[in-house]
């Protein structure tokens, strides 16, 4: 019986799913691991931590099943982490992740001046303390003995691959989205380099998406048979395209997970006029345009044990919430609880509840979060609309799994939205990479399970409420 491994290596999990030949999915294994605050600003993660619950979970569902072997083993990852490592791969830092801001002072400074313009159109990363290479700045600043004598900068998927073949090696996919290749020739852009200050040999090799290794057992660590092969994959973001199956020129993938991102492929790198929008590589000449904004399913979470501080479960509070009108009586949230990436750039926002009073309950706090993380990706899809002719949402992420956000969904955007088969599209479209990569022929049906059409009349509703989420966020930034 054949089947494939996709990992994915989330912000809060890392999920190990195997698929058939039809991508339907036969066992899977998530294992959560935490996310550290030593200091306001810092949001960093134990890079052993994160390898251990790859070993487990691989090891999880080879057990369940065996006797089977997987035909490959392909990744998908976050973008934007940075660690420091010595000559023997040995971390000398935690794992810094996209949601870290410590790096805000320097980004907005760059943000502002010609060179941070420069970088942007030749990366396709927008400036901001997101990315490794504003990270990077930090770290020459404040650990300028660190920066000095660290033997690599790399990032989760490349320090997990160091561990299985003592090899640095990154894909052009979370390569393209450290602010440090050059989105065109796929090679670490030297122009940059020298303005951060750092060399070629102080990073990973850049390989393609498809470079495979085959794994070699050994008295300390038997996770695969021998010869096993292991596709390095891409980035979750790139990889969520393809395993949605929004791929197409008229096509939008939306995730919402921790974070929630609008994405679509083009054929050629594109950059936006006013720095909004991001452009990453996803593979051989395709690569995609959007944003991803900081605060997805993570605002439910908060307002769930730290605000309401209730026992409800989230599909409790989503019954209440369809209770409420939308427009949730006037009440708007602007989430911004983590600051906001695409397309405000923002590391300082704040969230704030405007237009509560004494008729608004618990159901509208929970309805008017959900309108508000919607109205986020909303600003950025509507960027993308401008330029191209956009027919469907492709949804996935855990929100797919709640028929109200996507309702709300497609009438926000006044688009159709499809929901496959899979809400694990990153670790699905990592196993995509991997049969392209050896050649392997596959049948994945996309099946689509949902279909939520736009109401018009609510689009209208929603747009007014639209409106004035932006008008709040520009008057309290001191904007007209």
């Amino acid at each position: 019986m054949n089947y494939y491994i996709g990992i994915d290596i989330g912000t809060t999990a890392t999920k190990t799913i195997a698929f058939s030949d039809t991508g339907t999915i036969m066992a899977s294994e998530s294992i959560s691991y935490e996310m550290l605050h030593p200091h306001p600003d810092w949001s960093e993660q134990d890079p052993d931590a994160i390898l251990q619950t790859v070993v487990d979970g691989l090891a999880q569902v080879m057990k369940t099943m065996a006797p089977h072997t997987p035909a490959f083993i392909a990744f998908s990852a976050a973008m934007h982490s940075l660690l420091v490592v010595d000559e023997v791969g040995k971390p000398l830092s935690n794992c810094m992740i996209w949601a870290d801001n410590r790096a805000d002072r320097l980004a907005t400074k760059l943000r502002k001046s010609k060179m941070g313009e420069d970088i942007y159109q030749l990366t396709g990363v927008p400036i901001h303390c997101m990315s490794p290479l504003c990270k990077l700045l930090w770290l020459k600043e404040q650990t300028p003995l660190l920066f000095q004598t660290a033997h690599k900068f790399i990032g989760i998927k490349e320090y997990v691959f160091f561990k299985l073949f003592g090899t640095f090696v990154i894909d052009t996919s979370v390569a393209s989205a450290t602010g440090l290749l050059n989105s065109r020739s796929l090679l670490w852009d030297q122009q940059v380099l020298d303005f951060v200050g750092i060399s070629a040999a102080q990073l990973s090799q850049v390989v393609p998406v498809k470079h495979t290794l085959y794994y070699q057992s050994n008295g300390r660590q038997n996770l695969l048979p021998s010869g096993t092969p292991v596709v390095i994959g891409g980035s979750d973001g790139a990889l969520s395209n393809l395993g949605s199956g929004a791929t197409g020129t008229h096509q939008m993938a939306i995730t919402i997970g921790t974070s929630g991102a609008a994405r679509m492929v083009v054929k050629e790198p594109q950059t936006d006029e006013c720095m909004r929008t991001f452009c990453y590589h996803v593979k051989d000449r395709e690569y995609i345009v959007g944003g991803a904004n900081n605060n997805g399913a993570v605002v439910l979470q908060w307002l769930k044990e730290t605000l309401l501080q209730t026992k409800d479960d989230y599909e409790s509070l989503f019954k209440q919430a369809e209770t409420i009108m939308p427009g949730s009586d006037d009440l708007l949230f602007l989430p911004y609880i983590l600051g906001e990436r695409a397309p405000i750039w923002n590391a300082n926002a704040k969230g704030i509840y405007f237009g509560l009073c004494i008729r608004h309950s618990k159901a509208h706090l929970v309805r008017a979060s959900m309108e508000g993380v919607i109205y986020c990706l909303y600003s950025i899809g509507k960027i993308l609309i401008e330029k191209h002719e956009v027919t469907e949402l492709h949804a996935s992420g855990g929100f797919a799994r709640s028929r109200l956000w996507l309702q709300m969904l497609a009438d926000v955007f006044n688009i159709k939205v499809l929901v496959s088969g899979t809400v694990e599209s990153s670790a699905l479209g990592a196993v995509v990479i991997g049969m392209e990569a050896l050649a392997i022929k596959h049948h994945f049906n996309q099946n689509i399970l949902a279909v939520y059409e736009p109401d018009p009349d609510l689009h209208d509703v929603y747009m007014q409420c639209f409106e004035r989420f932006e008008r709040i966020y520009h008057l309290l930034e001191g904007e007209k």
